[in-house]
């Protein structure tokens, strides 16, 4: 199982969010291609990067510190926050992307989702952020009448790489991740699931682990690394070894 250290931008800074919302953001860093190093020394092979501000205007907000994390991160980095375009996926995949992550589009636009995993087989990452077990959008700020499991689905012979599964309500809250629904969720569709929201320890990554055989790709853990709950590579040997 993958563990991905997460870097949410937010003007520039390294910062993470509790339950999606910017008013209340706390800043870790405002350097981070630095952080990302951090990352890579403690043994981290993928990083997932957010551009938050770009997740609310539908187009990258924060592409310098995205650029210089990706120069200087030597593994893979998954990218989501507002990309919704052609030109955008191409673009992002052209400077070295390894995966982009797309949420909004993946509800409002799936058509175009579907031929993007498509053009760039294993690519694509489709983000499921859950409110109360239905489908978030627009930086989470919008509520949709959509069931995480009938959107995944849709997504099933497109080529998609993966699910994300966010659950928004422990998101940065260190409340531990919602393991019972993101197993759930990977036990009804036949993309690997992706966790993440809420993460506060090892405990957590272990019992992902115990079921990365039912289709239990990663997780995705941040606030926990940066208040120092988490050992990363700890974390890491844990995850590798189920």
């Amino acid at each position: 199982m993958i563990v991905f250290p997460a870097i949410d931008l937010k003007g520039g800074q390294v910062v993470r969010l509790a339950e999606g919302d910017m008013a209340r953001a706390t800043v870790y860093g405002d350097d981070p291609a630095a952080q990302a190093l951090l990352f890579s020394a403690a043994g981290a092979e993928h990083l997932h990067v957010v551009d938050l501000d770009g997740s609310f205007a539908g187009k990258a907000e924060n592409r310098e510190a995205v650029e210089a994390i990706v120069a200087a991160f030597p593994g893979y980095v998954q990218l989501g926050g507002g990309i919704r375009t052609r030109d955008a996926v191409e673009g992002w995949f052209d400077l070295g992307v390894a995966r982009i992550v797309m949420g909004t589009a993946a509800l409002k636009d799936p058509q175009f989702v579907k031929d993007m995993a498509r053009e760039f087989e294993g690519g694509i990452v489709v983000a499921v952020d859950a409110k109360d077990g239905m489908v978030a959008t627009e930086g989470w700020a919008e509520v949709s009448d959509v069931p995480v499991a009938d959107l995944a689905r849709r997504f099933e012979d497109a080529g998609v790489a993966s699910v994300l599964f966010t659950d928004i309500g422990r998101d940065g809250l260190l409340k531990g991740c919602n393991v019972d629904a993101t197993v759930d969720l990977a036990r009804r569709v036949d993309i690997p699931v992706i966790a993440s929201g809420g993460v506060k320890g090892l405990d957590d990554i272990h019992l992902l682990a115990l079921h990365a055989h039912e289709g239990i790709e990663g997780v995705i853990t941040g606030r926990a690394l940066y208040d120092g709950r988490l050992d990363l590579a700890t974390a890491i040997a844990m995850a590798g070894r189920t």
